[in-house]
């Protein structure tokens, strides 16, 4: 059984305050009453207030500047206000300053009972929604990113840095490495937090309806238009659109993205005047929209207007360092949606796991922990619960293919493959080389000399000595 709302009256007329005690009384309210506003700015200092009914001419204080008061001190309290016929103007004055509502005396009961229930049940449901914004920023907050490894501490340091503002942002990587949860954070830190955020996949939408998913359309405009339709952007306005696989837009509909960015407004199908728009962009895209640019099929207006601060999301295999803590937040979440005890993990999956390409990213290994979790016979993950693919004797080191045999292999044959094959991927540029391996540019040239590796000349045949 929940404790009664309490409802502190402040008003001179003492008989007043005894109508009122006694008809919320006989709804199950606990009524506190006061004689003018300093009484009542005492008793909410000593009690927890839920509601507060204020006349608004009184000695000394009145209950606007009471009203003030108290919310500077609660400022979601709601307040109702009681005003004589000739106090109107002042009853109006206190709505502005933030008065859920007002009653003109006489009232009677009924209208006394009615909004008192629906001045709490909207504080109620403000206290809800508080209570829901602060689950939601807290489950996309920066801080519950997984980001162990520095790739991810650098892509979660530059997101919180440009959530703070109303930047165009754009997000590159590979399917399933987060970018969409990366789009959430950055929403809910941001000042249009508590604005919709809303996410369109721009490769998901055939062709000839995705002009309307986006801007809207009028009746009439086009076969089956039986009605007005808003787009995600009049829907999105004063809080954030997330534009999904953005490189697989068509040239036609780019061409009315830039002008959004441009102009801040849409252009609904069949309708001549143009409609502004309030709303932030951050888009993503799991292709290389610059070789789209050379190649013609994207506009390089439009991808400099998207990339005015451009994160790339790392893919798995460039942030194992975060595999164990990814396989344990996994873990939690399947075993509790499964109300089943969590298992260990055997050590030989999370050498699996490292060696493991992983092209799916983090969601191929969410998928992988939920399948193995409901395979499990004896509480412990092993390799038998893994899909094939994890468990074959030739396994993925980055983009390369490594035969593991039995009888081991050189590590140094290793280190020169890795590095032959980052200096073939960069054409032979030492300092891109060199980032791409996270060592330094001295290290990369340490390590071509001690295996005898110079462009256009194979190998030598062993490693040279120390």
């Amino acid at each position: 059984m929940t404790d009664p709302k309490t409802v502190l009256v402040v008003d001179d007329d003492e008989s007043l305050r005894r109508v009122v005690d006694y008809n919320l009384g006989e709804e199950g309210y606990r009524v506190l009453t006061a004689p003018d506003g300093a009484a009542g700015l005492h008793a909410f200092q000593q009690a927890s207030i839920d509601l507060v009914l204020t006349d608004v001419r009184m000695p000394d204080m009145d209950g606007l500047e009471l009203m003030m008061r108290l919310k500077s001190m609660q400022p979601e309290l709601p307040v109702i206000v009681l005003t004589a016929h000739g106090t109107i103007n002042s009853a109006v004055e206190a709505m502005k300053l933030g008065a859920f509502d007002y009653l003109t005396k006489p009232f009677n009961r009924d209208q006394l009972k009615a909004a008192v229930r629906r001045a709490l049940e909207v504080a109620a449901l403000t206290s809800e929604n508080r209570q829901l914004r602060q689950v939601v920023a807290e489950r996309f907050s920066f801080a519950s990113m997984i980001a162990g490894s520095r790739a991810m501490r650098a892509v979660t340091d530059t997101a919180s840095r440009v959530a703070q503002g109303d930047t165009t942002v754009l997000l590159e990587g590979e399917s399933g490495t987060g970018k969409e949860l990366l789009a959430k954070a950055i929403h809910f830190h941001s000042p249009r937090a508590r604005g919709p955020f809303v996410t369109i996949n721009c490769g998901a939408i055939p062709e000839h309806l995705l002009e309307s998913e986006l801007f809207g359309h009028r009746r009439g405009s086009f076969t089956g238009a039986v009605g007005d339709k808003k787009g995600k952007f009049e829907v999105a306005d004063r809080g954030t659109i997330f534009l999904d696989e953005v490189g697989e837009l068509p040239a036609h509909l780019q061409v009315k993205i830039l002008r959004v960015l441009q102009e801040r407004e849409i252009d609904k199908v069949g309708d001549p005047r143009p409609s502004k728009v309030n709303v932030r962009v951050i888009a993503a895209t799991n292709r290389d929209l610059e070789k789209m640019i050379a190649d013609g099929a994207f506009r390089d207006d439009l991808y400099y207007r998207l990339a005015v601060v451009s994160i790339r999301v790392p893919p798995l295999r460039e942030r194992t360092d975060d595999i164990p803590f990814l396989v344990d937040h996994f873990l939690t979440k399947y075993a509790e949606r499964l109300s089943r005890p969590r298992p260990a993990v055997d050590k030989p999956v999370y050498s699996a796991f490292n060696l493991y390409g992983w092209p799916g990213n983090i969601r191929e290994l969410e998928n992988v922990i939920e399948r193995a979790l409901v395979l499990d016979k004896d509480g412990l993950l092993g390799l038998e619960d893994l899909p094939d693919r994890l468990r074959t004797r030739e396994q993925r080191v980055g983009n390369l293919r490594m035969e593991l045999p039995d009888e081991g292999i050189s590590l140094e044959d290793v280190e020169r493959e890795l590095l032959l094959a980052a200096l073939d991927k960069h054409n032979w540029n030492q300092t891109r080389a060199a980032a791409f391996l996270n060592i330094t540019r001295s290290t990369l040239l340490y390590r071509m000399q001690k295996f005898g590796l110079e462009r256009d000349r194979k190998p030598a045949e062993s490693p040279a000595p120390d």
